[in-house]
């Protein structure tokens, strides 16, 4: 199987909103907003990275990543997701190779740390765990999660995500 994983395009954009639709329509959790939750931080500037894995000439997995606040005035702190996989493609590791991407990405800008909320089973592979003092107000701990790069560790602050992520809240 031959993927190439790489920025988004222009040329993308349509694809990517319907492969996270696809890729969501079945998640019991989802608000089934994630597509609108990229085009809005890809039309505030808000999208740090936009990977996408594409196979045969088809866009079949997507992952975006944001900067996010943090109470306390941090710097260097992002956001990972919506991560999408199409269902035909799922549970081949595309979703595992676009995560590493993106993680070696943060790192080579030189970003202090990354939080999800996501599969604490599936987060937890790339380093992910909870961290009582960093935390999402209303969120439980054991679901968001975060990992420092290098010797940073994770400061004691709430978390707030782009406004983006309200759309459909």
């Amino acid at each position: 199987m031959e993927l190439n994983i790489r920025a988004e395009t222009q040329a993308d954009h349509a694809a990517i909103e319907a492969l996270t639709l696809v890729a969501f329509f079945r998640v019991a959790h989802s608000r089934h907003d994630e597509q609108q939750i990229i085009e809005r931080l890809r039309a505030d500037g808000a999208l740090t990275l936009s990977l996408v894995v594409e196979h045969d000439g088809y866009i079949v997995g997507h992952v975006a990543v944001s900067p996010l606040q943090l109470s306390d005035g941090s710097r260097g702190w992002y956001a990972l997701g919506p991560l999408s996989v199409g269902p035909g493609h799922q549970r081949q590791g595309l979703g595992t190779r676009l995560v590493r991407e993106a993680l070696a990405q943060l790192q080579a800008l030189g970003a202090a740390g990354c939080v999800v909320l996501g599969e604490p089973a599936f987060y937890a592979r790339f380093g992910f765990a909870p961290e009582p003092g960093l935390v999402l107000p209303g969120v439980p701990a054991g679901d968001f999660q975060v990992i420092g790069f290098g010797d940073r560790l994770p400061p004691v602050a709430e978390a707030e995500y782009h406004d983006a992520f309200l759309v459909g809240g």
